[in-house]
């Protein structure tokens, strides 16, 4: 019984998920992966040198 009501959790946050995603859009997408890649890329170039850390 407990099993069943666990999955039925899991179905309703995925479903939760679901729905978020849906909301957020292309836009938001884009801004997340950009936001993701500069996280990325930054520390990159700064152990690169081609950015001063220095202040």
């Amino acid at each position: 019984m407990e099993k069943n009501n666990t999955e039925i959790q899991t179905l309703t946050r995925k479903e939760k998920v679901v729905k978020y995603f849906k909301k957020l859009g292309w836009v938001g997408f884009f801004f997340f992966l950009g936001k993701g890649l500069l996280w990325l890329i930054v520390p990159y170039l700064a152990a690169k040198g081609l950015i001063n850390c220095n202040g």
